[in-house]
């Protein structure tokens, strides 16, 4: 599913079992951009289009955050879950 706001495409996939939200724009090389705690993919908003120059940028939001599915397991939110979660990505668009 893609939409579009602005200059950048919300879209998901699912990775690891999950369905993920994120945000893209241009296009060649990947560049994942990983948000911190407690933040979502809107914290890249004024890096994106500068990237997006050169790159497909990409701005996850990782599990359990915005729009991305939010497992009620406190074992889903262990490193390794979130491991898979990107390697997903990364092999889903890379």
């Amino acid at each position: 599913m893609t939409m579009l706001n602005g200059t950048w495409q919300h879209e998901y996939m699912i990775s690891n079992g999950i369905k993920l939200h994120y945000v893209t724009q241009g296009s060649g090389p990947l560049m994942l951009m990983l948000h911190g705690f407690p933040e979502f993919w809107y914290s890249w908003r004024h890096q994106i289009p500068e990237f997006a120059k050169d790159y497909k940028v990409v701005a996850l939001d990782l599990r359990g955050y915005n729009e991305s599915d939010k497992p009620q397991e406190q074992s889903a939110y262990v490193m390794t879950e979130f491991i898979k979660d990107v390697e997903g990505v990364i092999k889903g668009l890379g």
